[in-house]
């Protein structure tokens, strides 16, 4: 069985500061690969000459089994742990990326399909990192420790920002095989110095009924809906937010990417932040705060307000209000979750977050211009969304000692 002892000593976690860090530049940089497609689909849209909604799928299909892999993932890392998967994780999402570009420089937008479905595998090592860290940490630091490695989210805006002008620098195929080395690289480091807590012990019961057993589990389909609202957003936004800025403020490729970073780096330091306000004030206040920005900043900008004031404002907003959602939603899980099944849970509710971000991308591809010419009716979605959340959670109960009665 998988266990964190709650009687462990202060010797015991030597080393947690170093396996934290290394596992979050793990996660930035398998977030960086799976997030390649997004920064660069305007171009292939303009490249395969593209309609909304080919170009929608395009960028959100790495985000599928990113999503649906998390589950199989946590559950391994019950299993194998942090030390074995991540370096596996890493080493296979390589061949994707150079196989992404082969499709691209071949202009066959069914292989970027293909190829980009694979490429998920890069965003399944979010499954790994939770139940990684969480071992690593007691209880009362378990929500900053998950904030910190949900933090290495920031692949994205890396990838957002450095993949077009690496593209333009070096090349298209040689950024691809820049990122697939790194990749490799990063695999090497961490099968040489990532270590398992000493609190960890494999899980071996077998996957299947395990998940099962985590699907029994109330705070699974709790934290499922929330994530799927708080990280989906995110993930959502930072895939497609290129190509909405293209079509509403007419942005080039390099302004959309550095734009869309800033909204990625935004998410990405509300989350730590998320994550420690709710070691302090509860996880339920700090999403309930989460979804009802999130509602009022996407009226905002469905407005279209001027860009960059107060249109960049708003962006940036609507980024912390869901990063800090993202952060509160995991210290929940890490508080409610029973021990033994932290890596399952993890990976059930990482799921239903990549899948949040799936489907909004392609809800903005078919609704762009069907009321007006711009995407009023698919932020409209969000809103009511996000509002239907936030009622959700004030049903919730507030104690964190519930993960017995899960």
């Amino acid at each position: 069985m998988t266990t964190t002892s709650p009687a462990g000593t202060a010797a015991d976690l030597t080393g947690q500061g170093r396996n934290l860090a290394l596992a979050t530049f793990a996660f930035v940089v398998s977030f960086w690969a799976w997030n390649l497609v997004g920064p660069l689909g305007v171009r292939y849209a303009q490249d395969l000459d593209l309609t909304g909604s080919e170009k929608s799928l395009l960028v959100a299909i790495p985000v599928l089994v990113g999503s649906l892999g998390r589950i199989i993932a946590g559950a391994m890392t019950d299993r194998y742990g942090g030390r074995v998967m991540f370096p596996l994780l890493l080493a296979a999402s390589a061949p994707f990326v150079l196989l992404v570009a082969f499709a691209g420089e071949r202009g066959s937008y069914p292989l970027l399909l293909v190829f980009g479905f694979f490429l998920g595998v890069a965003g399944t090592t979010f499954a790994v990192g939770v139940p990684f860290v969480n071992a690593w940490y007691d209880a009362p630091r378990r929500g900053f420790a998950t904030g910190v490695f949900g933090a290495g989210m920031g692949g994205t805006a890396l990838s957002s920002f450095f993949t077009p002008r690496l593209v333009e620098s070096f090349g298209y195929t040689t950024t691809h095989v820049l990122v697939a080395v790194a990749l490799v690289l990063t695999a090497v480091l961490c099968w040489a110095f990532l270590r398992d807590s000493p609190r960890w012990t494999p899980n071996h019961n077998p996957v299947l009924p395990k998940l099962a057993l985590g699907l029994r589990l109330p705070v699974t389909w709790r934290m499922s809906f929330l994530y799927a609202v708080t990280f989906g957003g995110f993930v959502a936004f930072s895939t497609y937010l290129p190509t909405y800025l293209t079509d509403v403020y007419a942005f080039d490729l390099t302004g959309a990417g550095t734009r869309t970073a800033g909204f990625a780096i935004a998410a990405v330091l509300a989350r730590p932040l998320g994550g420690v306000l709710a070691d302090k004030v509860g996880p339920r206040t700090v999403v309930m705060a989460s979804l009802a920005g999130t509602a009022v900043l996407a009226v905002v900008v469905a407005l279209e307000p001027p860009a960059e004031v107060p249109a960049g404002i708003a962006f940036v907003l609507l980024a912390l209000f869901l990063g800090l959602g993202t952060g509160g939603v995991f210290a929940w899980v890490a508080v409610q979750s029973p021990p033994e099944k932290v890596g399952t849970v993890t990976g059930l509710v990482g799921a239903a977050g990549g899948l949040g971000g799936f489907f909004p991308p392609l809800v903005m591809g078919a609704t762009y211009g069907v009321v007006l010419d711009d995407y009023g009716l698919g932020l409209a979605l969000l809103v009511v969304v996000a509002l239907g959340a936030l009622l959700f959670t004030a049903r919730q109960p507030a104690g964190r000692g519930e993960a017995g009665r899960a």
